[in-house]
């Protein structure tokens, strides 16, 4: 792994000159918004910047999931009721992963049919886009970030337009990753017509020559996020309050669709920081209450996983098992998932016939090795596969009918 450079300049300095390099060469300058932390930051530094290079409004785009906290809706609403900032607030139908529940692995946030059940009333801030025939690019239910994608070569079709995205090295090992210079030389990243070396912390569109994304505050801390908030005194989301209150620690602090694979572990928050919500998130989305009560435990696969029960004499038995009891469509995934897991291995020295029925925890933990007991554990975490390192594909949904789809 390459080593970390220090420069003798602090980040915020350091942000606000990359900021004025993305100023420079682009004429649109749009900020994902989630009403987090770091969003909320990179959107102040934007506006202090546009401010100092008397630049017109900054884009700021907030893709409302409807199971959100209302501090969150709050924080957002003040934002953008601001003159300088020009704002995309989108209320539609998205696809979302809902690992809460076999039956229902995915939900539809704003989902018409729906309407009586929905967790929270459509905003009615002049910001809010709920017509879908707004974006020629749009399918109903179609995937988050299929529209994010969609409407960056959208918003970029006639302009070029940079794109800041609030992530930091600091966050976690993928994110650092996808900042640093590669052993490739990063070929997705941007180079300044004025520059002959491409700038590590951006990534060029592939759909969009006109489209790039930035991130201008990869180096911060999440020390620096709140001195930068209580200097300025920027505005910001009263959830975190809440969540210091609660004695969340401060990686667990996140922001973001509360039912996915891992954020569904944070689902016993509602009961304590906002109970009026989570009433309507039980009604809304399936299996809510049974993840908020059992997704950290054990026998779920986490935390170190659960022993082999007394009743399989093998994790390669009881993976078996778990396959066979789960609904069609979701079978089909997870056979199709492990098949193509199993053929990886089979080109990288690890034939079927060789594998290990519990291999090393160390080499498991760190993906270096296959084994039955890596199964089995995928699908206990009912996790798609992601625990053996796969992402999501449009053929995940193929092996179900899902509800509001077929009348479409």
């Amino acid at each position: 792994m390459a080593a970390k450079t220090y420069c003798d300049i602090d980040v915020y300095e350091a942000a606000k000159a990359r900021l004025r390099l993305v100023f420079r060469h682009f004429e649109r300058v749009c900020v994902a918004f989630s009403g987090g932390k770091d969003s909320s930051v990179l959107l102040h530094l934007a506006l202090e910047v546009a401010r100092e290079l008397n630049r017109g409004p900054v884009d700021a785009l907030f893709i409302d999931l409807e199971g959100q906290y209302q501090a969150t809706i709050a924080h957002v609403a003040d934002m953008f009721d601001r003159t300088d900032i020009r704002p995309w607030w989108m209320c539609l139908p998205l696809n979302l992963r809902n690992a809460s529940s076999l039956q229902e692995p995915y939900w539809c946030a704003w989902d018409p049919a729906r309407e009586a059940d929905w967790i929270r009333p459509m905003p009615t801030h002049p910001a809010v886009i709920r017509d879908p025939s707004v974006f020629p690019f749009y399918r109903f239910r179609m995937e988050f970030e299929e529209f994010v994608t969609g409407f960056d070569a959208w918003l970029a079709c006639d302009v070029p337009t940079a794109f800041l995205v609030g992530i930091r090295a600091d966050e976690s090992l993928n994110r650092y990753l996808a900042v640093r210079p590669s052993a490739r030389g990063k070929r997705s990243a941007w180079t300044p017509p004025d520059r002959a070396a491409p700038i590590a912390w951006s990534s060029r569109h592939v759909a969009e020559a006109n489209a790039v994304s930035f991130f201008p505050i990869y180096d911060w801390k999440f020390a620096d996020l709140w001195r930068y908030t209580h200097e300025k005194q920027h505005a910001y989301n009263h959830l975190y309050d809440d969540m210091h209150r609660s004695g969340l620690g401060f990686s667990q602090m996140r922001i973001c669709q509360p039912f996915g694979d891992d954020q569904r572990k944070g689902l016993d928050l509602f009961h304590r920081i906002e109970p009026q919500t989570w009433f309507r998130v039980v009604q809304r989305v399936s299996g809510a209450n049974y993840a908020a009560r059992y997704s950290r435990q054990r026998f779920l696969g986490y935390r170190g996983g659960t022993g082999l029960p007394a009743a399989f004499d093998s994790w390669q038995a009881y993976a078996a098992f778990l396959l066979d009891s789960m609904p069609e469509g979701q079978r089909t995934v997870y056979a199709r998932r492990i098949g193509r897991f199993t053929q990886w291995w089979a080109k990288h020295g690890y034939p079927l016939n060789a594998w290990p029925d519990a291999g090393t925890p160390a080499l498991e933990n760190r993906r270096a090795q296959p084994s039955w007991r890596r199964v089995a554990l995928s699908l206990l975490k009912q996790d798609m596969a992601r625990s053996l390192s796969f992402g999501f594909a449009r053929q995940d949904m193929e092996g179900w009918v899902m509800p509001g789809k077929d009348d479409r």
